[in-house]
């Protein structure tokens, strides 16, 4: 009887324990199904962002307005982006904790000692006093020559207080005052940065088509007096170009305007005039105030609403082509314009290396490999510095893809011994998957560089200062990067590669050829 008590016990108190351990086992799939809950909502909403404001408003926006707006998307964009990405941009700028950019320019081979200047070194210049004209006077009568407009004379443009003191110059003014025989610009110049900022901000007071070219482009006036000439986006940055268009029929980018200037800069050529990106409205800065009929004419909107138009050019001026904007901002490139024509007259140069602009024809270049000694046997490239002047611009186009340079320009004052100026550069960066070889040419048959541009080449190449690391940061500095990166990491990784081409190529020319190099200190 006792027996049968204890089993009778022992079973109640195995079911009881059977019971407790379902009750657990329930409570703990609870709780596990409630984390899992509580996961997914939080990764849910870190997936989706508040929507942007719609860009369909049908009233214009001030450039201010349309700058605020970028800057905003920049911020959100910085607040979205992983630690990862941040530490990596981080690394790639810096070296040691400091900005490669700022390394690069303080090394030794970008302060090389410069030969003094003379007096006929510099572009411009004013009339002596032995001519019975005070500087004050000179001045005067330069503003009178080029044919600015005074505050007299046309309402909007700021009064001019200009004297012989540079302090008094707007910084364009400044600009073409330091043009010399061996460069455009003084890269440590505070006044370029004023430039920029007056490129990126001044206000727009007329808007004209600028005559000439293949393209639309068109030049802007500045209450300032100052002058730029505008190339708007036609299509997006990270579009390549077709691999069945031949060049000469590409599309000119705004972004390849603004990069082959920081590109230029950082090779140590300051070739290229300054240049900088701006979003400006089309209807408020380019229709409203233009003086050109015939561009007028061409404005349209959109079946969307956007406000459009085509100009008059060779190429791609028609509606099929419009430029839009977004439905009134649009992204331009603003370039500084030279100094007029009548007062530093240019002259044109033929290519030696140009191509035949033709689907079936070859240039001669491309079918004698000897063609180096012809060109070298012919003035200007018989003597001087103009064949590895030439190289140096060949090395620019490499490494952007420019295939469209038929000729380049000088400034008449200074004859053939001056460097070349590396003006359209539109058609650069349109392809970062292909190499176009071709454009080394006269690298490869002349087998000539510069002694400082290998050395600064070279550097470029070295982890610390390399050179899609400096271009990424460079281009940081433009406005239009609170948009979008001027350049897509594929374009920057391209740089890298080129680079290393091109230092192969000289290697090769040093294991065949004894002068290869020019000594230019």
């Amino acid at each position: 009887m006792t027996d049968i008590k204890a089993g009778t016990a022992r079973q109640s108190g195995s079911r009881c324990s059977r019971s407790v351990c379902l009750v657990l086992a329930a409570l703990a799939l609870a709780m596990h199904l409630l984390l899992v809950l509580f996961c997914f909502s939080v990764l849910w909403t870190s997936c989706f962002l508040p929507p942007l404001p719609s860009s369909s408003s049908s009233s214009p926006a001030s450039s201010s307005q349309v700058a605020h707006k970028a800057e905003n998307g920049l911020k959100m964009a910085a607040a979205t982006k992983g630690p990862i990405e941040a530490k990596m941009s981080d690394r790639d700028s810096q070296v040691g904790g400091r900005s490669k950019l700022n390394a690069l320019f303080s090394h030794p081979l970008y302060n090389l000692p410069r030969p003094q200047l003379q007096e006929d070194d510099w572009l411009l210049k004013f009339k002596p006093e032995t001519e019975q004209k005070t500087m004050d006077e000179a001045l005067e009568s330069f503003i009178l020559d080029s044919e600015w407009p005074s505050d007299s004379e046309e309402d909007g443009y700021d009064r001019l207080n200009w004297t012989s003191s540079a302090e008094t110059h707007p910084p364009w003014l400044r600009f073409h005052l330091g043009i010399s025989r061996w460069e455009l610009y003084d890269r440590t110049d505070s006044s370029l940065a004023q430039l920029i900022h007056d490129l990126a901000t001044q206000r727009i007071l007329t808007t004209v088509q600028k005559t000439g070219g293949t393209q639309l482009k068109l030049k802007m006036s500045f209450s300032n007096h100052g002058e730029a000439l505008l190339k708007p986006m036609k299509q997006e940055r990270d579009v390549e170009t077709d691999l069945n268009l031949f060049y000469f029929s590409d599309f000119e980018r705004h972004n390849a305007e603004i990069a082959a200037f920081h590109l230029d800069r950082i090779l140590g050529f300051r070739r290229v005039p300054p240049v900088v990106g701006r979003l400006i409205n089309v209807t408020t800065e380019i229709r409203d105030i233009t003086t050109d009929r015939k561009l007028s004419r061409t404005f349209f909107n959109s079946p969307v609403g956007n406000v459009c138009f085509f100009g008059q050019c060779d190429y791609y001026c028609s509606t099929e082509h419009a430029v839009c904007g977004r439905p009134h901002v649009l992204e331009v490139s603003l370039a500084s314009m030279l100094p007029d024509l009548s007062l530093a007259p240019r002259r044109y140069w033929r290519s030696p290396w140009k191509r035949s602009y033709s689907r079936v024809k070859l240039a001669a270049w491309q079918q004698d490999p000897e063609y180096c000694d012809i060109v070298k046997k012919t003035p200007p490239y018989s003597q001087g510095s103009r064949l590895v002047d030439l190289v140096d611009m060949v090395i620019l186009d490499f490494l952007m893809g420019n295939m469209d340079r038929h000729q380049y320009e000088t400034f008449e004052k200074f004859g053939n011994e001056t460097f070349l100026l590396h003006l359209d550069n539109g058609r650069g960066f349109g392809r970062h998957s292909v190499d176009e070889l071709s454009i080394l040419a006269p690298l490869q048959q002349c087998c000539r560089i510069r002694v400082s541009t290998l050395q600064r080449l070279r550097l470029l190449s070295l982890l610390e200062f390399r050179l899609s690391d400096v271009m990424r940061e460079s281009l940081s500095q433009d406005p239009l990067v609170t948009v979008a990166p001027l350049l897509s990491e594929q374009h920057l990784q391209a740089l890298d590669r080129r680079l290393a081409t091109v230092l192969q190529t000289v290697h090769t020319c040093q294991n065949h050829h004894d002068d290869v190099l020019y000594n230019d200190e």
